[in-house]
């Protein structure tokens, strides 16, 4: 009986990448095992086919030689292309994840029962304030902690979890198939290569049981919106005397009534008459660590403009370094103006010239240019 066409095997074209190779080749083995068709002969024929392609085909030279002169490069001795070459169990090891769930690491905690505890999340909100000074916190955080009572053994007091039989206390089990040995979960202990016969009425077995917990949390100075602070070794109990996870909070600013923050500097924007904008003055604004900043206005300065207080923003986080505090002035158009203010309005609108006023009269100079172009432009086209 002639044997078929590698490439038809495996469902590909001659010019198939070695990516997509490896790809059908997964996808029919995982359909075509004998651990999922247990009793087949014919699925069972169509995995040996499918590994003797592959076998031959993942190899660069091997493939040329097939390529040119087919099943006969590896007949009369040429190739050894029947079957499972030396690095076979290597090429395997991806199916046997993929069908099996087994990872490299294995069930945390071994065979010895002890697993360790989950990883816990607090999320914590602060003002700008507590950031720019730092604060010791206190929170409460109902969490899993060891039995008291069985000392986290999930024990009965007394007794002490026994070996799995199944197992041998390994909490795996090997299993011959065929040409391979798998090795899975061991289903009595659940791979954690114990037993208990009498657990502890305290917490059922799982050596950990529901508990509020006080802590202290350090914020240091600088912290930005999203920051992670690490507790070690103060998350989720591990089960069985496994060893604790870490509790994470995660920090986010409440807004701010005057400052918006970028960084380490800090903006606000603060809205001043018109009269202070032409003359000039000086105002006051708060500033972050609870004083008060001095800020000089000039003569004539114009909504949008910026004036910077070195310093005055937030602290590096872990540095000794300073943000800086911008502050934006917005000048403020007078409303619900009296009779008098209109007339003196008036009058300074009769007494301004392009000295006064700039920027106006040249943005309508520039406008009457504009528009006297069109109409001459409009009388040589009549």
């Amino acid at each position: 009986m002639s044997k078929r066409d590698y490439y038809e095997i495996l469902g590909v074209e001659r010019t198939v990448t070695d990516a997509e190779l490896k790809a059908a080749y997964r996808k029919l083995a995982m359909q075509h095992h004998p651990d999922r068709n247990p009793g087949d002969d014919n699925s069972e024929h169509k995995f040996k086919e499918l590994s003797e392609a592959y076998d031959v085909l993942k190899d660069g030279d091997k493939r040329a030689a097939y390529d040119r002169f087919g099943h006969a490069a590896f007949e009369q001795g040429g190739g050894g292309g029947h079957g499972f070459g030396s690095d076979f169990a290597h090429t395997f090891s991806d199916i046997f994840e993929d069908l099996f769930g087994m990872g490299g690491g294995g069930r945390r905690g071994g065979g010895q029962g002890r697993e360790r505890g989950s990883d816990l999340r607090y999320n914590m909100e602060i003002t700008l304030e507590e950031a720019y000074e730092g604060k010791t916190a206190q929170i409460r955080i109902p969490t899993s902690v060891a039995c008291e009572v069985c000392s986290g053994t999930g024990a009965k007091a007394g007794t002490k979890p026994k070996p799995c039989a199944s197992c041998g206390g390994a909490g795996k089990i090997r299993h011959a198939q065929g040409f391979f040995t798998l090795e899975r979960t061991c289903p009595t202990c659940q791979g954690r290569g114990q037993v208990i016969d009498d657990p502890c009425a305290a917490c059922a077995g799982a050596g950990r049981v529901t508990r509020e917990r006080m802590l202290s949390v350090n914020i240091p100075a600088g912290v930005e919106d999203g920051t992670r602070i690490r507790l070690a070794g103060e998350g989720e109990a591990g089960l069985r005397g496994g060893p604790p996870g870490d509790l994470y909070i995660f920090l986010s600013l409440a807004p701010h009534e005057f400052f918006q923050r970028d960084g380490a500097d800090l903006h606000c924007r603060v809205p001043i008459s018109m009269a202070t904008a032409a003359l000039g003055g000086e105002f006051e604004v708060p500033s972050i660590d609870g004083g008060k900043a001095r800020v000089k206005v000039p003569g004539g300065t114009q909504t949008g403009r910026r004036f910077r207080l070195t310093s005055k923003g937030m602290p590096v986080l872990r540095s000794k370094q300073m943000g800086d505090m911008y502050v934006q002035v917005a000048v403020e158009t007078p409303q619900n103006l009296t009779k008098k203010q209109r007339e003196l309005l008036a009058e300074f609108e009769k007494l301004s010239s392009e000295q006064t006023q700039p920027e106006s009269a040249g943005f309508f100079s520039r406008v009457k240019e504009f528009f006297d172009g069109l109409g001459g432009r409009a009388s040589q086209s009549d």
